[in-house]
């Protein structure tokens, strides 16, 4: 196997199709099921949080975002503070590694830079046609747009804010430069709320207004709301927002007028911060919304026959499990009808049953913590794509949301540079009972996302890299090949 690694390496800009020795395939040490490996980089051991993968002319990029810590680059021979990964995956099974883009000092949370999203200055309105930008957390402080036209040489642009509380899942519109950036103004009461910017063009960022819950606002008074996680918008055509807020515990989807949050009073009074929201849900106490993703105008196959209500709306809610040896409530896929916007309710959920691979005591996490939100012809309302942490990645069915099942599913082997996740001391001194199993390396798939090729990126948490993945067998049959890039 070594003999096959080092035959694999590329020695150009120190890229290399690394298949981690114990990881080689399905048969030696991963466990598998209508998935199979195709491709595979260590992401300088680094760990991961969330993928984004771009067309670039002839070329596919990867660009993933990381948690704090501090780790060699080979490429320049000097430790960096982790921030932005980026690799070339033109080829799926050599991907080779280009350049580490640093972000902010500090581990876990509190450094790096968690969130990219990538936009090509062909559909920015204002932007550089011949240039791809990047839109990047740097750490809690701010926001970066960078020039990544040529990859191996990213450039600052420009920096968004500054001595913010808080950063995290960004969305940015490419179509209209319209950018929700999860922040924490210091003048707001919650560590992570949204402030919107025209990035139509990137040089010259436009701030267009702050928002968030009612009690989240300057001066309100009581008890503050739930931060936000993150939004996905539908766009002008779609005319929505859906907002999720807290991860574990505690969620609210917000269902927001795009067109009213834009243009409506800006003063964030509780009246202008309820004048754009549709609808809002609480979730339980116990369960989050870390990802919420719209299904919209599934044309359910079970009611093909009705009258009435065959074509209906979705929103797939992701919570994220926070605890080791499920010391919490279990975190879960959660499907809610939107059909009647103003009356939305629960029709479905997922979860991995613990029992089919003793996820409790592997170690690690144990439940979801997101979704792909990618929204490609190929797999949108067909096949979505769950992190599951110890549990791999799983691909379910949703063709019918009101009955969802797992086709297919891939747990990477560990490699050398798997390390135990670490437990945050205030929940070691929050009186769980914790036993041995919290101290065990295992895999803890973080981020997920698919290209348009259908190749799918799973990225772990506890430093073990980026695997490059692809269906196989019946699961395969279920995407739309025929909407696949070439």
């Amino acid at each position: 196997m070594r003999v096959l690694l080092i035959a694999l390496c590329l020695a150009a800009l120190g890229g290399c199709a690394q298949v981690p020795p114990a990881a080689a395939g399905a048969g030696a040490g991963a466990e598998a099921s209508n998935m199979r490996l195709v491709g595979y980089s260590d992401l300088q051991g680094r760990t991961a949080y969330q993928p984004t993968i771009q067309q670039q002319g002839s070329r596919w990029i990867a660009y993933v975002g990381h948690h704090g810590d501090r780790k060699p680059n080979p490429l320049s021979g000097a430790p960096e503070d982790n921030g932005t990964s980026i690799v070339d995956v033109t080829d799926p099974a050599r991907p080779r590694y280009l350049a580490h883009v640093p972000g902010e000092t500090g581990r876990a949370e509190q450094g790096g830079a968690q969130m990219v999203r990538i936009c090509p200055g062909a559909t920015l309105p204002k932007g550089d046609k011949s240039k791809f930008y990047m839109l990047r957390t740097f750490g809690n402080q701010a926001h970066e747009v960078w020039d990544v036209t040529t990859p191996e040489r990213p450039s600052l642009v420009t920096r968004i804010g500054s001595g913010l509380k808080g950063t995290h899942k960004n969305w940015w519109e490419c179509d209209t430069g319209i950018a929700y950036l999860v922040s924490g103004d210091p003048q707001w009461r919650t560590t992570r709320m949204t402030q919107i910017y025209d990035l139509s063009d990137p040089a010259k960022p436009v701030f267009i207004r702050n928002f968030g819950l009612v009690g989240q606002q300057p001066g309100a008074t009581g008890p503050v709301p739930i931060s936000l996680h993150g939004p996905i918008s539908t766009g002008p055509k779609g005319n929505r927002v859906y907002f999720g807020y807290g991860t574990s515990t505690d969620g609210v989807l917000q269902i927001v007028d795009r067109q009213k949050l834009l243009t409506g009073a800006k003063e964030p009074t509780p009246e202008n911060l309820l004048a754009p929201q549709v609808a809002r849900i609480d979730l339980p106490p116990m369960h989050g919304a870390h990802t919420v993703f719209p299904l919209l105008q599934v044309d359910v196959p079970e009611f093909a026959r009705n009258y009435l209500g065959r074509v209906r709306d979705f929103i797939v809610v992701t919570d994220e499990a926070i605890q080791k040896e499920c010391l919490e409530g279990r975190q879960m896929v959660w499907v809610v009808d939107i059909s009647t916007e103003t009356r939305p309710f629960g029709v479905s959920n997922f979860t991995v049953p613990e029992g089919s691979g003793n996820f409790c005591s592997r170690g690690g996490r144990f439940g979801t913590h997101s979704s792909n939100e990618n929204m490609t012809p190929l797999y949108y309302k067909r096949l979505m794509f769950f992190a599951h942490f110890n549990a791999g990645v799983r691909v379910l069915d949703v063709r019918n949301p009101l009955a969802l099942k797992e086709v297919a599913h891939y747990i990477p082997a560990m490699t050398e540079n798997t390390v135990v996740l670490e437990t945050p001391a205030a929940q070691r001194a929050g009186g769980l009972p914790f036993t041995a199993a919290a101290d065990r390396r295992a895999i803890q798939t973080n981020n997920v996302e698919v290209d348009d090729r259908g190749y799918v990126y799973i990225v772990d948490r506890a430093n073990t890299g980026m695997h490059i993945l692809e269906l196989t067998g019946a699961a395969r049959g279920l995407a739309d090949w025929s909407k696949a890039a070439k």
